[in-house]
């Protein structure tokens, strides 16, 4: 339980009668109050003795149809009514139908669908300093329904503000990129931000009796100032890294051309035919453009 919530913020189920045979008893007793009524006016009338009795009789139930009518409370799939007596928590009615509760107690309502929030983009630091823009989508719903109204002042409101407020908090928290390192960062570790994004909001919500099914990131990018530049630092690296799995490669052949040559004694070369071979072969390897083959028929030896 979060913090400065009691034991009476807790829901629990408050009491409730079948308001569809309150509803038939409040308009019995509203037509046979009527009859009561007229007839004790037109026996008034004639002279007759004892009208006011009946009038009287047809008054009371009257007044008992209206208490009838005025305690039915309607509960629709997806919402809850909070029943408040002189001030006190009495109880939520989830179960939905037609209920007749205390007629003198208030009866608020509140929706217990799953809504989605989603934040406004935030421009935010990130663990290495770099300016981005962060936004995300909040699916949540009300799980107890006394937390929310009576722990907080406005709910759905707590929600975005704490929603606003994780986001920001995991945007600092990681790089954008981790450029090779490994580290968990916003842009590759997506689902491992979305989880640990779920459960910050959850813990910062939990006051207000809401529960947190998921959230996702909608929106994720260097901030309009600098990306441009963090552009061309990807695009570097992503150069260095293709450059780099080239040489490797590059080499690899190299050796097992000279192995190959070696092994099925196809030419004797010495070190420094080698060394002509592996930078021919090198040029050949690694070079962006077409080369031009050359054939070489005299020696290296002057």
């Amino acid at each position: 339980m979060g913090t400065g919530t009691t034991t009476q913020d807790l829901e629990r189920t408050a009491w409730s009668a079948r308001g569809v045979r309150v509803l038939l008893a409040g308009i019995a007793s509203f037509a046979t109050g009527g009859v009561l009524i007229g007839f004790g006016a037109a026996e008034g009338l004639w002279g007759s003795p004892g009208p006011a009795a009946r009038a009287g009789a047809g008054i009371a139930l009257v007044l008992v149809a209206g208490l009838a009518f005025a305690g039915l409370t309607a509960v629709v799939p997806g919402q809850a009514r909070a029943v408040q007596l002189f001030g006190r928590y009495r109880g939520t009615i989830r179960v939905s139908g037609l209920h007749w509760v205390n007629p003198l107690a208030e009866r608020r309502r509140i929706s217990t669908r799953v809504r989605n929030h989603e934040t406004t983009s935030a421009k935010v630091n990130d663990a290495d300093g770099n300016p981005i823009e962060i936004a995300a989508v909040v699916v949540w719903e009300v799980r107890d329904t006394a937390q929310a109204l009576y722990a907080v002042e406005d709910y759905p409101r707590f929600v975005a503000t704490q929603a606003e407020t994780a986001v920001r908090h995991i945007a600092s928290s990681y790089p954008y990129d981790s450029r090779g390192s490994g580290a968990p960062c916003l842009r590759v570790n997506a689902e491992e931000i979305t989880a640990r994004l779920s459960e910050e909001i959850a813990t910062r919500v939990e006051v207000a009796g809401v529960a947190i099914t998921e959230s996702r990131l909608t929106r994720l990018s260097y901030a309009t100032e600098v990306a441009q530049a963090m552009l061309r630092v990807q695009q570097a690296s992503a150069v260095v890294a293709a450059r780099t799995q080239i040489v490797e490669g590059a080499v690899g052949m190299v050796e097992l051309a000279l192995h190959r040559l070696e092994e099925r004694a196809v030419v004797d070369l010495d070190e420094e035919r080698k060394a002509a071979m592996v930078s021919n072969l090198l040029v050949v390897l690694c070079s962006e453009q077409a080369t031009q083959q050359v054939v070489n028929a005299g020696t290296l030896y002057q």
